[in-house]
């Protein structure tokens, strides 16, 4: 103990600047804006370089789970391209013109580098990013269904919701009957969500399929969500409370598909004209 505070006493003035400028940084980075971006983008680099390399690591020991994935990847998106009349391949990507909704969506494969499955919310870091195309709002799938919803991009790194995530839900239908509802988690078990909004009047039961519905931007229609795990009618209540158990296994996220709605930005504009009109206020 004396000896430690022998060498505290010899080297104060040494300490005592070292302290004086983590403490100037400090002031730097929280009171000055553009010193502060830059902090942010040097750190989001750095941490999504670090995940990269771990990843590449735990990836190499892998290998026939992650080719057994790859795998059934390629055979989704084979599916996919038979069914499309208008197919464009780039060094990136695949763009596609869905026949049925006539929507040209684009998808870009990527590696999931970090994931969280036991927290509230939920994330997805993937190693793609500004560069590839990836940009906030894209849908995130796999070859077992939906998995997330793009958030954050940098250059070359992208972040997203997963499905685990309270703050983030899924427009999701039965594909039986073509009843829509919202898909939301409720920070439990990562094998199930939760989709409200069936009335009783709808025929349902335990094993029915949901997918995704026609009303989301980020997705096609028709996306595997999983199925109707159990059902129950709340008394005093005009609809079913359903928990749905999901199709992706979110502890074994390897690959995945980022999707964009090269149409989204034309929807959105024309729905936006309308909120503007006072004809419809």
């Amino acid at each position: 103990m004396r000896g430690l505070i022998r060498y505290l006493l010899k080297n104060y003035a040494f300490l005592l600047f070292l302290l004086l400028e983590v403490f100037s940084f400090i002031l730097i980075f929280n009171f000055n804006s553009y010193q502060k971006a830059q902090y942010l983008n040097s750190s989001n680099k750095v941490t999504g370089t670090v995940y990269n390399t771990y990843n590449a690591i735990r990836h190499y020991f892998s290998l026939a789970s992650v080719n057994r994935k790859l795998a059934g990847e390629n055979a989704m998106l084979k599916s996919l391209i038979s069914d499309l009349p208008y197919v464009k391949v780039t060094p990136y990507s695949v763009i596609m013109k869905a026949e049925v909704t006539d929507s040209v969506y684009r998808f870009v494969s990527a590696r999931v580098i970090n994931n969280s499955v036991d927290k509230q919310n939920n994330y997805i870091t993937l190693n793609k990013g500004r560069k590839h195309g990836i940009k906030p709002d894209q849908g995130i799938i796999n070859s077992d269904g939906i998995v997330g919803v793009i958030t954050t991009v940098s250059e070359s790194y992208s972040l997203g919701f997963s499905v685990l995530n309270q703050r983030w839900g899924a427009s999701a239908k039965l594909k039986k009957s073509g009843t829509f509802g919202p898909l939301s988690w409720d920070g439990k078990d990562s094998r199930f969500a939760s989709l409200t909004g069936i009335p009783f009047h709808v025929e349902l039961a335990t094993g029915d399929t949901v997918v995704t519905s026609s009303y989301s931007s980020a997705f096609p229609e028709g996306i595997m969500i999983g199925t109707v795990h159990s059902l129950e009618k709340p008394a005093g209540e005009n609809y079913y409370s359903i928990d749905v158990m999901l199709s992706v296994n979110f502890r074994a996220l390897s690959y995945v598909e980022v999707v964009e709605n090269l149409k989204r930005n034309e929807i959105k504009a024309l729905e936006s004209k309308k909120e503007d009109d006072p004809d419809n206020q």
